[in-house]
């Protein structure tokens, strides 16, 4: 955030470019030369040396320091070196790690020498390992060369421009990197230390502290180019990228632990606001950068820069005038780092000397605010310690007081109680009668409920078996007439056949006896009437055997049984029903394997559950014989699945929720209990199983049973 806000702000310090002299004499020692180099900016990028060998758009620097504007055109430097050296090997450094390319050109005796320098390239392409590019002069003792640099970036580009000796070049680099070490030694010492902090205090302030502690560090080793050197030298496209993005989340970073530290949300919750803008920025920056918006990212982290650093001071000062300490102490040490930035800013526009002072101010005021702000952050604990011990005073006193009242409560309380035990102990008793009133209640309608289901199943089977035997018994007299007739007949035909009289005499008696007596008919009558009786019996046994799987006398044992088996009694027991109603039944039995279950109370769940059916297509279709109730019965590998499906009145949705409740009917007063599908949900959920309604008013109903095939014990 810090570090791309000075180079807005050298842009738009002031001042005017001198003449210079273009040649540079050398002699001994190191030496800057920003004051002799002319600068030709090429828009169009397609200028090569022959174009600008004789070109006079040429205008000198006037600055110790070359400061180029942002832009994504080449800049070619001009300058003139004389070595008054006694050295041959003469280096140019340009104390920059951030261009993209850079390049040598100088012509002597007819031929044109040429070096380059990319960070587009890896960085152990280079013949000198640093990361700000160094090149060969090749100039001789006493020679004189004009030399041609051209340079290109998408950051901005700040260029101390060096000549000097190896020896004196690689000492000023050493000095240089003790430097960095000393500053990365400082950073990475805070981050340690306010991490141990974190960690025994669990605030998190200090994780986003030392978050943007890093990306801080990460951002002034990019910056100075070690980062290349050290992390990215094998990937320079990734180290083009993190130029902005470890900015980036410095700001972003920076941005939630100042939020945090000077409780801006609370204390200023308007200006608060105003860092969603910052971070959006940010962000933004960070995302031009990642899909190759170069140019676009620099602008935008300049912006985010400049409008952060605006906010921040309006909310820390306005902070501080309400009188939280710990702003004071963000002030000073944000006030450090921007004393800093000023200094170096004034340096690169040339109103302060260029020395090791002002060359790395920017980074000892970095380095100065994040020991400040650790400091901070730990007076920030004293201060919430200290009103911890202060809440933690008035916690004690209110818990005293709490204590003399309740105490004083407490007597009042005991008395109070003693006359409420009284009266619940009494309240106790009547609710103890009336529990079991209510007991014997539910155990009369339960039994009640019984024996309508016994009443209804007596009268089915009644009449189911009534027929039958009716036709048995009008069957006998007549065949008891016919067996008469055939018994006088026999005795006939013996006295006959005892007779004196020849055998055509005989034979023409019992033929004309036969024909008076009708003989085949009689023979065809008996045998009508014997298969009647036996249809009417066979009839009566079928019933019975249907009754007695209904009942099941063993129903209170498991026991694996047929549910197609117990659905076909049911309908037997339902059949006068049925009929009497006109209501046709399809029936779709699957082939079910044996389940686990109470072959009895099931029974009893599919006769509640067909009855209410009957009754419900009883007033839908009580003038047609359009009623219809459909049984259908599938398994998969689990469970078994029933579906009783009625096309009668339906229910509606209040219906449907309070089916299963207790005590609850639609039937007319003495038609039913109420009980019947409160049972039968309960027999439902005894098996494990589920219980489900589809229903629409006027369209019919549907029961959809889900039964386990193996009956698990709950253990509840």
């Amino acid at each position: 955030m810090r570090n791309k806000l000075l180079l807005f702000l050298i842009l738009c310090c002031s001042y005017t470019y001198g003449l210079g002299q273009h040649k540079i004499i050398f002699k001994n020692d190191n030496s800057i030369i920003g004051h002799h180099i002319a600068i030709l900016q090429d828009h169009s990028k397609k200028l090569n040396f022959n174009d600008i060998v004789n070109n006079h758009s040429f205008k000198p620097s006037g600055a110790e320091t070359i400061i180029l504007p942002l832009s994504d055109a080449n800049f070619w430097l001009k300058f003139t070196i004389k070595n008054q050296s006694n050295q041959n090997n003469l280096l140019l450094m340009i104390e920059s790690s951030y261009l993209d390319n850079s390049e040598l050109y100088y012509q002597r005796n007819g031929i044109l020498y040429f070096q380059k320098i990319s960070n587009t390239k890896k960085f152990n392409a280079r013949k000198y390992k640093h990361q700000h590019p160094i090149f060969d002069l090749n100039i001789a003792a006493n020679a004189e060369q004009t030399y041609y640099l051209k340079v290109n970036s998408h950051e901005q580009m700040f260029l101390p421009i060096y000549i000097g000796k190896e020896q004196k070049i690689s000492e000023y680099l050493n000095s240089h990197d003790i430097f960095w070490g000393v500053l990365i030694g400082i950073l990475m010492v805070m981050i340690l230390y306010n991490s141990f902090l974190y960690l025994s205090t669990k605030d998190i302030s200090y994780v986003y502290y030392v978050l943007y502690t890093l990306f801080t560090l990460l951002t002034q080793i990019t910056l100075s180019g070690h980062s290349f050197k050290y992390l990215f030298s094998n990937t320079p496209y990734l180290f083009n990228k993190v130029l902005i993005i470890f900015p980036g989340l410095a700001g972003i970073m920076g941005i939630i632990f100042i939020r945090l530290f000077l409780q801006s949300k609370t204390r200023t919750p308007k200006l608060n606001k105003l860092f969603i803008i910052s971070l959006a920025v940010y962000a933004s920056a960070i995302a031009a950068r990642i899909i190759g918006f170069d140019l676009l990212s620099y602008r935008l982290i300049d912006i985010a820069a400049i409008y952060t650093i605006i906010v921040i001071y309006t909310v820390a000062i306005t902070i501080t005038v309400q009188g939280y300490r710990p702003a004071k102490f963000f002030l000073i040490a944000w006030s450090g780092f921007f004393i800093g930035l000023i200094v170096f800013i004034l340096k690169n526009s040339g109103l302060l000397p260029y020395n090791t002072f002002t060359n790395y101010s920017l980074q000892i005021g970095t380095a100065l605010e994040v020991t400040l702000l650790s400091l901070a952050l730990a007076d920030r604990i004293n201060i919430l310690k200290k009103e911890k011990e202060q809440s933690q005073a008035q916690a004690l006193e209110i818990a005293k007081e709490n204590e003399r009242i309740i105490k004083e409560q407490n007597t009042i309380l005991e008395q109070r109680v003693k006359e409420r035990t009284v009266e619940l102990i009494e309240t106790n008793n009547e609710l103890s009668h009336t529990l079991e009133d209510l007991k014997q209640a539910q155990t009369q309608l339960v039994e009640a409920e019984k024996m309508a289901s016994l009443g209804q199943l007596t009268a089915g089977i009644a009449h189911e078996i009534n027929n039958p035997i009716n036709f048995v018994t009008s069957n006998v007299s007549p065949l008891l007439r016919d067996v008469n007739m055939l018994f006088d007949a026999v005795d006939l035909i013996e006295k006959i056949g005892l007779s004196d009289k020849t055998i055509q005499e005989k034979q023409q008696e019992i033929e004309e006896y036969k024909e008076e007596l009708d003989y085949d008919y009689l023979k065809m009558e008996i045998n009508h009437l014997l298969k009647g009786i036996h249809e009417g019996a066979s009839r009566t046994a079928e019933i019975v055997k249907g009754l007695r799987i209904f009942s099941r006398v063993d129903e209170d044992d498991l026991k694996r049984a047929d549910i197609n088996e117990g659905i076909e009694s049911t309908l037997v027991i339902m059949n006068n029903l049925l009929n009497n109603s006109n209501i046709k039944v399809e029936k779709n039995y699957a082939a079910l394997p044996l389940v686990e279950c109470y072959p009895g109370k099931l029974n009893q769940v599919f006769l509640n559950i067909i009855s209410n059916a009957i009754h419900a297509i009883n007033v839908k279709h009580t003038h047609s014989k359009d009623g219809l109730l459909s049984i259908k019965t599938t398994a998969t590998e689990d469970f078994v699945n029933i579906y009783i499906t009625d096309n009668g009145c339906g229910m509606s949705d209040t219906t449907r929720n309070k089916i299963f409740d207790p005590f609850f009917t639609t039937k007319d007063v003495g038609e039913g209990t109420g009980l019947g599908m409160s049972i039968a949900y309960n027999t439902i959920k005894k098996h494990n199983g589920q219980i489900f309604i589809n229903t629409e008013p006027d369209k019919g109903t549907e029961f959809i049973i889900k039964i386990p095939v193996i009956h698990q014990i709950m253990i509840s």
